[in-house]
């Protein structure tokens, strides 16, 4: 009796109602309560609580800033006592939180109702069915006034399955005390910190050089400003060829020079920013939230800390910097998707972007904010944001992602050891194994 007492409050608890999803088999946890004697009575007596407010859980990155438990908050408080959003923090590293909503998924977990999914994840978790796609008037509200890149990375085979809460790019970041103007391509770069480094001045070029997704992103990134692109349009073979050649011989080039933090096989965005606090660089590739830190850590270097587009391959054509940020997606597994449907619209509204763009330095999603008084007052570079978005490349788009970006941070790593035309071939030749299930993906 105690066991089915217990059982029939988890399962009130956990807001189980008396009617099944049609179609959906019942989770592992219902499927073995329900075998409980008395649980068929007992569930009769379930009470929605006092105020019959749903729970609705909301994964997503490890937030310090509180702009997602902010978000959490106040969209609770709109619902009127319809639903309450439990914000839960997935691991700090991209790899341990997509390890752990893949276990979860893979396991029909029920109380997964909102994803923050990275945004190489949602074709992965789409051609799996773990999320939902998004319709009719969801679709319209997720789609209206969003900028059409992060779009791109919400959908998969021509149906959205998320909607971007944020985007992200780099911005080329350097120290008007030593450079009057900012350099416009790579070549430009390598050329100031050389120079700086003869008269003894910081000349570092602070980039994300370790054996990780960022080595990935900043080869897709020159791949694309290139010309380029890891994959065919189609996302059934590997493209690279001459552009992806150009792409690592700048990588390596840059490795080799004086430009080359000595910890540059080691560094990554933060490791980046610290670098850049340090006085040591006079250049860092990086997201805008290297300008609220500096701003908070570094008020005499801040003085001469600026922004410009990221450096060009070729004089003239700009680059193409590769998009980051968070799609937002509803789990096929959740008992409440259409509530969960309406939270993840107002985790991402304009007064939720706005915050989480002036205090977690993450650039919005909708394309009006980059005008909005509210914003630009805090945020004086939205207008290069919104530029290098709008010319803003994606990574290859494949299920088999993980797969792509592990084959490429590995063979260039370290950049030091680079030979561009051979690891070229040979990326080539593992992705082609990785698209045709050859590989396992991690």
């Amino acid at each position: 009796m105690r066991r089915a007492v217990a059982a029939h409050d988890l399962l009130c608890a956990r807001g189980v109602r008396r009617t099944g999803r049609p179609g959906r088999r019942p989770s592992r946890t219902l499927r073995a309560l329900a075998a409980l004697p008395l649980i068929a009575v007992l569930l009769g007596g379930c009470d929605s609580g006092t105020s019959g407010t749903v729970t609705l859980n909301w994964y997503n990155f490890p937030d310090d800033s509180g702009a997602l438990a902010s978000a959490a908050s106040s969209c609770s408080s709109a619902s009127e006592g319809r639903y309450r959003i439990s914000y839960h923090k997935l691991p700090r590293t991209a790899d341990g939180q997509r390890q752990q909503l893949v276990r979860r998924l893979a396991a029909e977990d029920d109380t997964v109702d909102i994803m923050g999914l990275d945004v190489t994840w949602p074709a992965e978790f789409a051609e799996a069915e773990w999320i939902l796609p998004w319709t009719g008037e969801n679709r319209r509200r997720a789609t209206e006034g969003t900028l059409e890149v992060p779009l791109q990375t919400a959908t998969w085979k021509g149906r959205l399955y998320a909607v971007p809460y944020n985007t992200n790019t780099q911005l080329l970041w350097y120290r008007t005390d030593l450079v009057p103007r900012p350099p416009e391509t790579w070549d430009e770069m390598l050329t100031m910190a050389r120079d700086l480094a003869r008269q003894g001045k910081p000349h570092y070029v602070e980039v994300q050089g370790a054996q990780y997704e960022g080595l990935t992103v900043w080869f897709n990134t020159l791949v694309e400003s290139a010309g380029g692109s890891i994959l065919n349009a189609a996302a059934t073979e590997p493209s690279l060829g001459p552009p992806a050649v150009r792409a690592a011989t700048i990588m390596r080039d840059l490795a080799r020079s004086p430009a080359a933090d000595p910890s540059l096989p080691n560094q990554m965005e933060d490791q980046n920013r610290l670098a850049m606090e340090s006085g040591t660089a006079a250049f860092e590739l990086n997201y805008p939230f290297v300008y609220p830190s500096m701003k908070a850590n570094k008020p005499d270097l801040f003085k001469n800390f600026r922004w410009a587009p990221y450096p060009g391959v070729d004089p003239g054509r700009p680059a193409k910097p590769t998009v980051g940020g968070i799609d937002l997606a509803v789990g096929a597994y959740s008992r409440h998707p259409d509530l969960a449907f309406e939270a993840a619209l107002c985790l991402r509204n304009r007064q939720n972007q706005i915050t989480a763009a002036l205090k977690g330095g993450l650039p919005p999603t909708l394309r009006s904010l980059y005008t909005d008084p509210a914003l630009v007052e805090d945020y004086p570079f939205a207008a290069e944001v919104l530029d290098a978005l709008e010319n803003a490349s994606i990574r290859p788009k494949t299920p088999a992602y993980q797969n792509v970006s592990i084959t490429v941070s590995h063979t260039l790593s370290p950049p030091s050891a680079i030979s561009p035309r051979s690891d070229v071939e040979r990326i080539a030749s593992q992705i082609g194994d990785a698209l045709e299930s050859k590989g396992v993906i991690p």
